[in-house]
């Protein structure tokens, strides 16, 4: 079942520290990692400059949306400490924040939420979907800043030892709205909320393959999604192809998570996604009466 074209354009938008985000078109979210170990293109902007440069040309393929991460998530990385990350994540932010753009911080420790947040960032996406110690009280106590729940099992270090069990897409849509209440209650409005359900992070390659068929039943929650396939090794298992040959499986991933419901997708390869959908959204007008 395919996401119709009339319910995609149900009217709605993120609200995030600067920027309402009309969602009534995908949107793109370039990934800007200033870390040398990114399962994907580590190393590669590390230096403040270098990775302004790569903001930048995102930028200029079409990104809607930035997500600047300092410290990698994949498989089995090791965490980074406090100190390491505020290094390689506010020296970037200060430049970012004049480019005009929603700004997404991934992070999940509070102490760098509330560093980025005072810098100007708008949203704060974290794969514990705030579940570490302190950090629901930063994004509650913000006036408007906008933030991106994913669902993780377990934690980098072990999510793929024991992936989950049973029924995957119940567990991850009552986890995540779960969270989802719990800002509510703290006066979070749901206009600031974004749900991920985090191909990758603890799944079986089926699960995430499962969890993108039921993309429609998830987006009956009546939140945003964002989507998360870029250059995923589900992605690989099934072309077996390398990380750095992926570009067109994770655009075909991207392109079939907007049809299903996804709002946004994060991607590495922006130009080519956004080509893609530009071709998905020329595409949708109502058909001919028969």
């Amino acid at each position: 079942m395919f996401f119709s074209f009339k319910s995609f354009h149900v009217s709605m938008h993120w609200q995030t520290s600067r920027f309402q985000i009309d969602l009534s078109r995908p949107r793109v979210m370039g990934i800007v990692n200033a870390t040398p170990d990114s399962f994907s293109d580590g190393g590669r902007h590390a230096t403040t400059a270098d990775a302004m440069r790569h903001c930048e040309s995102l930028l200029a393929q079409g990104a809607d949306i930035l997500d600047i991460g300092g410290e990698s998530t994949r498989p089995g990385s090791p965490a980074v400490s406090l100190d390491e990350e505020l290094s390689r994540v506010l020296p970037l932010v200060r430049s970012a924040v004049g480019l005009g753009v929603p700004l997404s911080i991934d992070t999940y420790k509070p102490e760098v939420m509330r560093a980025v947040l005072d810098l100007g960032a708008d949203i704060i996406n974290d794969i514990w979907a705030l579940r570490q110690p302190g950090a629901i009280a930063v994004v509650a106590g913000h006036p408007a800043c906008g933030v991106c729940l994913m669902h993780m099992h377990r934690d980098p270090q072990t999510m793929q030892a024991a992936p989950m069990e049973g029924d995957v897409v119940s567990q991850v849509l009552s986890f995540l709205e779960q969270c989802a209440l719990d800002l509510h209650a703290l006066g979070v409005e749901k206009s600031r909320i974004v749900l991920d359900c985090g191909i990758g992070f603890g799944k079986t390659v089926e699960q995430n393959f499962a969890l993108l068929a039921c993309q429609p039943l998830l987006s009956r929650a009546g939140y945003p999604w964002l989507a998360g396939w870029s250059r995923k090794s589900s992605l690989g298992a099934v072309t077996q192809w390398p990380v750095s040959e992926r570009m067109v499986p994770s655009v075909a991933a991207a392109l079939l998570a907007v049809e299903r419901g996804a709002r946004i997708v994060r991607v590495h390869d922006v130009r080519e996604t956004v080509a893609a959908l530009q071709v998905w959204q020329a595409s949708q007008i109502p058909p001919p009466s028969l």
